[in-house]
């Protein structure tokens, strides 16, 4: 096989771990995966395919990764600081026995993300900053349960916004829902890329290409990287199992982004201008797609 993987023999039992014969479970899948890799496409190994145990297992994670946004969603508003939805995450995840995944992930201080107006992804909570009317904010969560992660993240309107903040929030929320109507099995994330470009360029927005989704499952980045650029047709086929995150990253203005904030970590747009983003987490599945977290 093209990723070097066990290949039982027929009525041996298939190497995910279902029990089934091979034969009745992953073989034609596999013989497909092949001739694609053969044609020159790009296809993921396939362990990095979930399984409909590890897929039980990221439901469970979500569970926690909705009630969190959930929460959240209920208590935020004017006046409310970042830190204290820090520490709301960190309150509701721990006792639901679950883990909150940024907290030390490569020497992130917090447990969520809290980006607001201007900051495109990373804002780290502060006691500092809190939310005053017409702000906008995204609260990034991600959780870990028995050894399953899950990610997604909201946008919230403080307040009163301004029409141009109320758009680009709404827009960055339907170019998601236009980006999973292209998720097809056997398609490609190029498809998937160019219907959320095509719609938030439409509207008059941008898309940052620095950042974007990724895998997720067993781990919390995992192959491949989701940009939201492309062209149909192109880039990773999008094989059942195939797990990842659609998030993109809507600027009003430009689509350059500054990195330079000495915490390491916030990421900034580099007019100015404001940007939001939302995330869902989906597997696809032989018809379609399912989503895990939003």
């Amino acid at each position: 096989m093209y990723d070097k993987g066990p290949v039982p023999g027929r009525n041996e039992p298939c190497w995910c771990g279902s029990g089934k014969k091979y034969k009745k479970c992953h073989e034609q899948e596999d013989e497909r995966l092949q001739e694609l890799f053969n044609d020159g496409h790009e296809v993921l190994v396939r362990s990095l395919l979930k399984t409909p145990a590890d897929i039980d297992g990221i439901k469970y994670s979500a569970e926690v990764n909705k009630g969190v946004l959930d929460y959240v969603g209920e208590r935020i508003g004017p006046g409310v600081s970042t830190a204290q939805i820090d520490k709301w995450v960190y309150d509701y995840t721990v006792a639901h026995d679950a883990i909150p995944a940024p907290l030390n992930y490569e020497g992130f201080p917090k447990s969520v993300c809290t980006s607001i107006n201007d900051v495109v992804c990373h804002g780290i909570p502060s006691d500092d900053e809190v939310l005053k009317d017409g702000d906008i904010v995204n609260v990034d969560c991600s959780t870990i349960r028995n050894g399953y992660f899950s990610d997604s993240s909201r946008m919230f309107m403080i307040g009163g916004v301004s029409p141009e903040r109320r758009k680009l929030v709404e827009v960055t929320k339907e170019s998601i829902q236009r980006g999973l109507a292209a998720v097809k099995p056997w398609g490609y994330l190029g498809d998937m890329a160019h219907a959320v470009q095509s719609y938030v360029e439409e509207n008059g927005f941008s898309v940052v290409r620095e950042f974007g989704g990724h895998g997720i499952g067993r781990e919390f980045h995992e192959d491949p990287f989701v940009g939201f650029v492309g062209e149909p047709g192109t880039g990773v086929v999008l094989a059942p199992g195939m797990c990842f995150t659609i998030e993109p990253m809507v600027n009003a203005g430009g689509y350059e982004i500054d990195m330079s904030d000495p915490n390491g970590w916030t990421v900034r747009t580099k007019d100015g201008s404001d940007s939001a983003q939302w995330e869902v987490q989906l597997v696809v599945t032989d018809t379609g797609y399912e989503l895990l977290s939003w």
